[in-house]
């Protein structure tokens, strides 16, 4: 009988899907931390885990771990090279969040240009003169860059194309023969970014910022800047420094290098600056498909099902453990 690790609060959905199967028990820690979760897994024979680390001293603690379901579609803090070494697959959802991130990547957009953390201050504090400024803009009929064409970025360019912007992405990965019309292309990301009004980026973690001073540099005035992808991707005090100075309209950001972030960050305090805390995916409806479709992964491995697009360390797949029987 496999004996699953839900580590992390999870969807009441997903509970009930695993009350009702058949043959499967479970410790549930709601916690999202890795000490929170470590002295279960001496037992465990699969781990659905939300966003915390799962370091190669956690794994360890496993010697029955046959396979790990990530509630959501990054693993940035999955120690793979380890799973890929002990033979055991890690899977993700799939396409459940796509949606849910975004809907938020566009809120951004529209609130970094329509200014509206200065607008709800102006109206709260009486300053109801504040909108004779002329400080807002438009999105119709402006440029917006995606930098990563993938699932997100493709469902946002649809979005975009609705308030009738122009969509322009940049995704190196992707042939030109093989490009989505949704947007156009932009193979030169510097000269993009010069004539973008408004830049989203939908890429993976990277080893240094994508977005750093050199880029804002080139970027209009009045553009706006969203990441909704992962932190680090943006430099967060060059990005401060670039509102602060007036070079840069706006900026929305919701994930960050450090999180939470500490209540010195220099983007707090910027009401050009549109910050929320990483909940893009957390939508009522995303929570519960991310809920389901983690659990249903393990249920499906274990009976012999596992969709292999869902594995993510395909080099793992050569050495997997066998589902229990």
């Amino acid at each position: 009988m496999p004996h699953l690790l839900i580590a992390g609060k999870l969807h009441p959905s997903g509970l009930d899907l695993l009350q009702s199967a058949k043959g499967v028990t479970f410790d549930y820690v709601e916690e999202i931390s890795e000490p929170s979760y470590q002295a279960f897994l001496p037992k465990a024979d699969a781990l659905v885990i939300r966003t915390q680390p799962l370091s190669a001293a956690s794994i360890a603690r496993a010697p029955g771990l046959r396979i790990v379901s990530r509630h959501g579609v990054g693993y940035d803090a999955v120690d793979v090279p380890t799973l890929n070494a002990l033979g055991i697959p890690l899977c993700i959802v799939g396409d459940v969040n796509s949606s849910g991130v975004a809907e938020h990547a566009m809120m951004l957009i529209l609130a970094a240009t329509h200014r509206l953390i200065a607008a709800d201050r102006a109206t709260r504090g009486g300053n109801w003169g504040w909108r004779n400024g002329l400080q807002t803009h438009e999105v119709a009929g402006k440029r917006l860059l995606i930098v990563g064409f993938g699932r997100i970025g493709q469902k946002l360019a649809q979005l975009a194309r609705a308030f009738s912007m122009e969509v322009h992405a940049h995704d190196p990965y992707i042939p030109e023969d093989h490009w989505p019309d949704l947007a156009i292309c932009a193979p030169e990301l510097c000269a993009a970014l010069a004539e973008a009004d408004a830049v989203s980026l939908h890429l993976p973690r990277a080893d240094r910022a994508v977005i750093g001073a050199a880029e804002l540099a080139v970027m209009k005035p009045t553009a706006v800047v969203v990441n909704t992808a992962r932190g680090g991707l943006v430099d967060e005090v060059a990005l401060a420094d670039a509102l602060r100075a007036g070079r840069l309209g706006g900026a929305g950001i919701e994930v960050f290098a450090a999180e939470p972030p500490g209540p010195d960050h220099p983007l707090f305090g910027l009401d050009r600056a549109v910050l929320t805390p990483h909940n893009a995916a957390l939508t009522v409806e995303c929570a519960e498909r991310m809920a389901l479709a983690s659990v249903q992964n393990v249920l499906d491995f274990f009976a012999g099902k596992l969709d292999p697009a869902l594995v993510v360390n395909r080099a793992a797949i050569g050495g997997v453990k066998e589902p229990a029987k």
